[in-house]
């Protein structure tokens, strides 16, 4: 509700759009549970370890590859795989 109304997406896509960050943060919490059972580390230092490479490091990645993707899409006129766009 803190978009402007009138670009508001509707609930469908919304969901889209939030159940692909839950999935990712999902996908992390296991992987650090099952990493920390492999080590004598303690688990909260690892999890800031990998919350703080995926805050920095992770996202400098991650918009990279958007980047790159979205060129080859545009170079390729790919109207179907473009970023945001559900039809």
């Amino acid at each position: 509700f803190r978009e402007p109304k009138h670009e508001r997406r509707p609930w469908r896509i919304w969901f889209l759009d939030t159940s692909k960050q839950a999935i990712g943060m999902l996908f992390i919490h296991f992987a650090n549970v099952y990493l920390s059972d492999l080590t004598e580390e303690d688990p909260c230092s690892l999890y800031l370890i990998n919350f703080l490479l995926d805050a920095t490091l992770g996202m400098l990645l991650i918009y990279a590859g958007i980047r790159a993707v979205s060129s080859i899409v545009e170079w390729q006129q790919w109207e179907s795989l473009r970023f945001g766009e559900y039809g």
